[in-house]
């Protein structure tokens, strides 16, 4: 890096430092229920070095898609930018921006040298006139989108008072390989990775709360076990191995304990083990099979599916297995349940018409709203790390294809575009904490 890039980063970490920062304002207050995107303007960031130009593009084009997706904001394009050439100035004229519908401005600048790569951002409010605050970030070249991914987070955080999920990813089964693999993808779709490649039927991929891990179910030595996959490591350790079934792994909140699905008498029952594998603790006992088991995010209770009534449903329990109840009671069949982060709806998915549908419930089971309308099966929900968004597989288009679209049910998108069937989605937790 060049004695010029040097200066001027620190130069503007020093305006960092003793421009005033408007920390306390929250400029959206995401649980409105009338919640208006706020008018954001963001300028093309500077190439400091002036060695990669167009990388300024690609930095614009990653970020504001990033603000887009979130629903909190409304990207003004640049053909309603001020002409004067002060508008983005550091800081930029307030006044040449009266005319503009832009409430916040996003500036900044980048450099790129070998294989390191800084990017700093600011934030202005342009209707208080006032700097809102800003972040350096350097890494590596190679995790490029994964460090625009955390500016956005962090102008989402500034605005909003609560980070973006723009750095999380999710996970999902494809047999695009002829096998049925784990695979995961960046939470806009890029980024495509194979995490198994073991040839066998790999199912049930579950985050660790940390996002360093993640659970699922493999028949590579021919019984259904359960298998850890460390991310960080590329290395993948057997953890459950009784006889019979070992499925449906889903972390508690603090990471210690694992509910899945295991084997007895006959039938699937839910049980509780220590996160090395260790102690299985059975919470169902009966004639029916039970499976799917989701955690409440205070941990004290786990949602599942039983058809001990003749068909599958979903039944919420304490986490010692009592207090059992049933929650729903519309349709023949309802299964994959998923508890959202806040705690308050239950994601699932139900039979309606013979084809498969996404629904929410609250947990006392007095309010259900359905989510997809369309005549193909809709399946697996999984619930974003903020609780606004549920990933989903669907065959609207023929092959089953990972969605998402917000809680509400509005602005279903495709995410994934592998050649094979895509099943099974998680999303992780957030990476940049």
């Amino acid at each position: 890096m060049g004695v010029r890039v040097i200066f001027v980063l620190i130069c503007l970490l020093c305006t960092f430092i003793s421009a005033t920062v408007s920390v306390a304002r929250v400029y959206i207050d995401i649980e409105s229920p009338e919640l208006q995107p706020l008018p954001i303007a963001v300028a093309q960031f500077k190439d400091v070095e002036g060695s990669q130009p167009n990388l300024g593009h690609e930095i614009l084009k990653i970020s504001t898609n990033d603000l887009t997706i979130s629903g909190f904001f409304e990207i003004i394009p640049r053909s309603e930018f001020p002409r004067e050439t002060n508008a983005l100035a550091d800081p930029p004229d307030y006044g040449s921006w009266l005319g503009s519908r832009a409430e916040a401005l996003v500036t900044g600048g980048y450099s790129s040298s070998g294989t390191e790569f800084t990017i700093e951002f600011r934030l202005f409010d342009l209707v208080d006139k006032a700097f809102v605050g800003g972040k350096r970030y350097t890494g590596s070249t190679k995790n490029f989108r994964d460090i625009i991914h955390r500016v956005a987070n962090e102008i989402t955080y500034l605005i909003t008072r609560e980070k973006g999920i723009f750095d999380t990813k999710i996970a999902f089964v494809s047999n695009t390989s002829g096998n049925k693999e784990i695979y995961i993808v960046d939470f806009d779709g890029h980024n495509l990775r194979q995490i198994t490649n073991n040839g066998s039927i790999n199912l049930s991929p579950a985050w660790s709360p940390d996002g360093r891990i993640i659970a699922f179910t493999t028949y590579i030595k021919r019984n259904p076990d359960l298998y850890l996959f460390d991310l960080a490591r590329s290395v993948q350790v057997r953890l459950s191995t009784h006889p019979g079934l070992n499925a449906a792994p889903a972390w508690s909140p603090d990471g210690n304990e694992m509910a899945l699905m295991m084997r007895r008498e006959g039938n699937s029952e839910i049980f509780i083990i220590n996160r090395d594998g260790t102690h299985p603790k059975r919470l169902t006992k009966s004639w029916s099979s039970e499976a799917s088991p989701t955690w409440s995010p205070d941990g004290r209770k786990i949602a599942f599916v039983s058809d001990r009534a003749g068909s599958p449903q979903i039944y919420t329990m304490d986490r010692g297995g009592r207090n059992i109840k049933r929650l729903t009671f519309s349709g023949s069949y309802n299964a994959s349940p998923s508890w959202s982060p806040k705690g308050d709806r239950i994601a699932y998915c139900g039979r309606m018409d013979g084809r498969f549908q996404i629904f929410t419930i609250s947990p006392d089971g007095m309010w259900t709203r359905r989510l997809t309308e369309n005549s193909r099966n809709n399946e697996s929900p999984t619930w974003s790390p903020d609780g606004r968004f549920i990933a989903f597989s669907s065959t609207r288009e023929g092959r089953s294809h990972i969605y998402v679209m917000n809680a509400n049910g509005a602005n279903q998108r495709r995410l994934t575009a592998t050649r094979g069937e895509e099943s099974s989605p998680t999303w992780s937790p957030r990476m940049d904490r």
